[in-house]
């Protein structure tokens, strides 16, 4: 009796352990791929338009690279579906190894890209058929550690767990930006020259370091006992795929619900980026002000995640929206103000507003598939609602600005309208935070 007694609380608390190991393995990873995806945007909005669209007007080079941004987005969803499709018929742990090397081999060749000086226009093909090799790769990512952590968790903690995940977006982001701001303070002709390219060749170390912290987890557990139980039962495994298919009411309302978050998401580095320069604040000043409101962030991310366990995912997440929509215009306000500190206060203010969003979001998604298709149904669903929320965003924003006689007001239109729709697909969306994780639908 006393040896069952021991024992017990010692399995509990290698599980506890266990879990928190992957839990900071999937922030570490998820950290080093959204680094390398992410620092691509600060590059298209500071760097790409003169390197590889020389000899256009400003806002045409502008609008070209971040065409070029937007491949990214539309090749996730591949990523999601060739990943997802492996990760529920092999295991988590294999596709996000395979990921990660994909991802960081595309992003240290980036950086070696002769611009178009010296090879012409082929400079942007080569360029836009890497950025497709980082979009695949984070297609496959971000399910396979979103499911890891998730998985891996207390049930009535998956929120807080899962959005450690997320949390590595920002992280990423922060590491990134830091690192181009500290390049971006060199003479603007070395800085366009080699300086931008460093932070790309980099990739390559937090590569190596990424790889050392995957290799060091363990298989889902929930993942592992749906396998042995369908074995067991001499049940003929599905394509994940077509199983995710044939229900696909799920996959199109989380497509919409997390659209918004991704297109406010994504116009922060990029575009927000491009217009508090283009009204007199410095470049340097402005990468470190977004990197440091980034850095506050996270810990709203974590938060966000939390409070979904409290208080379910559908009401903190619109409520972050609906926020973010009265925050639009006093945003671009500060942001066209040309003085650093308060394009600082813009991006936190939007950055903690978007987290409410943004930390939940991985449970959510996640949570509505069951276990033999999750890692598929995760990552095509969260990787469509990037393609149409992020993807072309950054374009058609600068487009509309560029058109208006660089009005704003087209612009909090475009996002408020985005936002309004993705309020409604969440409200729509059934409430996952009670969902039994263990059922195969």
């Amino acid at each position: 009796m006393s040896g069952h007694t021991t024992l017990a609380p010692a399995g509990t608390a290698a599980k506890r352990k266990e879990a928190r190991t992957v839990i900071l393995s999937s922030y570490l990873g998820s950290t080093i791929e959204f680094y390398d995806f992410l620092l691509y945007a600060t590059a298209a909005a500071v760097a790409f338009p003169k390197v590889f669209f020389a000899g256009t007007d400003e806002w045409v080079g502008v609008v070209a690279a971040y065409a070029t941004f937007a491949a990214g987005y539309v090749a996730r969803p591949l990523g999601g579906i060739i990943f997802g499709h492996f990760g529920d018929k092999v295991g988590r742990k294999g596709m996000l190894i395979i990921s990660m090397a994909m991802m960081g081999i595309a992003s240290t060749l980036i950086g070696l890209i002769p611009g178009a000086g010296i090879i012409g226009p082929w400079g942007a093909v080569i360029l836009v058929l890497l950025r497709v090799c980082q979009g695949i790769a984070v297609g496959g990512e971000w399910g396979g550690a979103a499911l890891m952590a998730l998985e891996h968790a207390d049930p009535k903690r998956r929120g807080f767990a899962a959005s450690f995940v997320n949390a590595g977006a920002p992280t990423g982001a922060v590491l990134g930006t830091l690192v181009m701001g500290a390049f971006s303070a060199l003479p603007q002709d070395a800085f366009l020259a080699w300086g931008w390219r460093v932070p790309f060749l980099l990739s390559f170390v937090l590569l190596i370091v990424g790889m050392f912290v995957r290799l060091r987890v363990s298989e889902s557990p929930i993942f592992a006992e749906a396998v042995a139980k369908e074995e067991a039962q001499g049940a003929k495994r599905k394509i994940p795929l077509l199983d995710v298919l044939r229900r696909p009411k799920a996959l199109i309302m989380i497509m919409f619900a997390g659209a918004a978050g991704f297109g406010l998401q994504v116009v922060l580095p990029t575009f927000s980026v491009t217009y508090a320069v283009s009204k007199g604040a410095p470049q340097q000043g402005v990468l470190y002000a977004f990197a440091g409101a980034s850095a506050i962030s996270i810990v709203f991310v974590l938060l966000g995640g939390r409070l979904s366990d409290r208080f379910g995912r559908r009401p903190v997440m619109i409520t972050g929206l609906a926020l973010f929509i009265a925050y639009l215009f006093p945003m671009f306000g500060m942001l066209g103000s040309g003085n650093v500190a308060m394009v600082f206060v813009a991006f936190t203010v939007a950055l903690i507003l978007h987290s409410s969003l943004y930390g939940p979001l991985a449970a959510f998604v996640s949570e509505q598939f069951g276990t033999t298709s999750r890692y598929t149904g995760a990552a095509v669903g969260y990787q469509l609602a990037t393609l149409i929320g992020a993807g072309f965003t950054p374009g058609i924003i600068a487009g509309l600005y560029k058109d208006s006689g660089q009005s704003i007001l087209p612009v909090v239109v475009f996002l408020s309208v985005m936002a309004l729709v993705s309020i409604v697909f969440i409200a729509l969306t059934r409430e996952s935070k009670n969902n039994d994780l263990t059922t195969v639908r």
